[in-house]
């Protein structure tokens, strides 16, 4: 199967092409255009001419359109989830979940596109702002320059493309290498319900050429990245006076405290830690628990975990596949050997088959551990005991990251105290930080990122604030 490049509304050959790998398999699932340096800049010139095609269309229509895609997703939505399922090794009842998700995030995207909304000022509030009219309108930034990454791959493609179209924008898109199937399968659905030829653009290949020139390029007005805390400094560094918006890394963790009674999380924790194989940006990655529930948390957490069933991704009894490539495998292994050779106890999993690494559970971490201290990517998870709330708040604080942090406690004060003192982008209260609804404001502090995601917030970073004064003094 040889796809093409997505270029003002047309399917365009390359130069070059890259067989995609299964993850699961390692079979060839397709042929991927690597697009060079002049094909990525003239997807840039014609998102640049369509501009104004999409700042002048009224917002009825780009709502209609966002309705639309919806609409063909969900009629198409198993041969959308088998794609996810292919490409990215998500198990088919996770593919399945993402596609649903996406179906609803262009849903939220088309009522946004209908709810840009200014507000009058009342200069008069001033001396000298007496008889005059002050309001405030939204305008689209033009360009968006939107890279993706694998573990999401028709969702958060649908975070960047929603709001921008929804606000007026055009768009060039470089989905990751290993998940490009998903994008270019959305471009041919906003085809299909009748986007402008130039306001979406697919760009597959890679950063170094792709990403490095949609990130550099004047006529791209706003650099909108999800993926790893290096490459998103970077992309910073050399986007100028582009806006940026940054979804980063994270170790997100949660706070068990006493009282909390454990079988009523255990499910939800192992599923926070080990679903799409741990590669979630917000995925359960350390657990800190109080020294009167700790010793039950583990055994229960354990079994629970030993009966995830591993497989093939297109199995619907499989909860578990492989990781998005082997160097993922190698990596992980080599960090859990570290920790065990430095004194933690490997309480199950350690070890892979192929490209799948078993469900891991890791006791007595160290902070400074690379399994504790950066964001492992995989089905691994820490164990800790704590002897106070407070104690577990400073380690959940001890991170460079600050994406989203979960508390459970019977406890009003507690979960409050845990939300002031907790510094990260959102707390969860009685229940994991692995929880994301596509509407809600997304987004971290510290090497989590910048800026917001979720339609409505999404909208807002894609569009300038323009003030108009109307002086009636004359």
């Amino acid at each position: 199967m040889k796809k093409r490049l997505f270029i003002n509304g047309e399917w365009v050959e390359s130069e070059r092409y890259n067989p995609l790998l299964s993850p699961y398999s390692q079979e060839v699932i397709a042929e991927i255009p690597l697009a060079t340096e002049e094909e990525t800049k003239h997807a840039i010139e014609v998102a640049f001419n369509a501009k104004n095609v999409m700042s002048k269309m009224p917002a009825h229509q780009r709502a209609t359109i966002l309705e639309r895609v919806a609409i063909l997703l969900e009629e198409k939505a198993e041969e959308a989830a088998e794609i996810i399922a292919l490409e990215a090794s998500k198990p088919i009842k996770y593919s399945r979940g993402e596609v649903a998700r996406t179906v609803l995030t262009y849903k939220f995207a088309a009522e946004e596109a209908k709810r840009i909304y200014g507000e009058t000022i009342p200069l008069d509030a001033a001396p000298g702002g007496e008889k005059r009219i002050a309001y405030t309108s939204r305008e689209p930034l033009g360009v968006i320059g939107a890279i993706t990454p694998f573990n999401f791959p028709m969702n958060l493609v649908a975070h960047k493309v929603g709001p921008a179209i929804a606000a007026g924008n055009s768009i060039v898109l470089k989905p990751a290498t290993q998940t490009p199937l998903s994008a270019l399968f959305i471009a041919e659905l906003f085809q299909e319900a009748g986007l402008p030829a130039g306001a979406l653009n697919v760009v597959t290949g890679g950063g170094r050429v792709v990403g490095e020139t949609i990130v550099t390029d004047e006529r791209v007005d706003m650099v909108t990245f999800t993926g790893s805390p290096e490459v998103g400094m970077g992309i910073r560094n050399k986007a100028g006076l582009k806006r940026v918006t940054l979804e980063l890394g994270s170790n997100a963790a949660v706070i068990i405290d006493k009282g909390v009674k454990i079988d009523k999380i255990i499910d939800r924790c192992v599923e926070g830690a080990f679903s799409n194989q741990g590669q979630v940006c917000i995925s359960l990655q350390r657990i800190y628990a109080h020294e009167e529930v700790y010793e039950e948390l583990v055994k229960k957490f354990v079994e629970a975990t030993e009966l995830l069933k591993l497989g093939n991704p297109l199995d619907p009894e499989t909860q578990v596949s492989a990781l998005i490539s082997p160097n993922d495998v190698e990596r992980t292994i080599t960090w859990i050997n570290e920790a065990k050779e430095l004194g933690a106890t490997v309480a199950a999993g350690g070890a892979a088959e192929g490209n799948i690494l078993h469900p891991t559970v890791i006791l007595n971490s160290k902070p400074d551990f690379k399994v504790s201290c950066q964001e492992v990517f995989a089905p691994i998870v820490l164990i800790n005991k704590v002897k106070t709330v407070e104690e577990a708040i400073d380690c959940v604080n001890d991170s460079r990251f600050g994406l989203q942090a979960g508390i459970y406690t019977e406890n009003v004060h507690t979960a409050l105290d845990a939300s002031e003192r907790l510094h990260v982008g959102a707390v969860l209260i009685n229940d994991i930080p692995t929880y994301r609804v596509d509407h809600m404001p997304y987004g971290g502090v510290k090497e989590s990122g910048s800026g917001r995601e979720g339609l409505k917030y999404a909208v807002e970073e894609m569009t300038e604030m323009k003030l108009t004064i109307f002086n009636r003094n004359l």
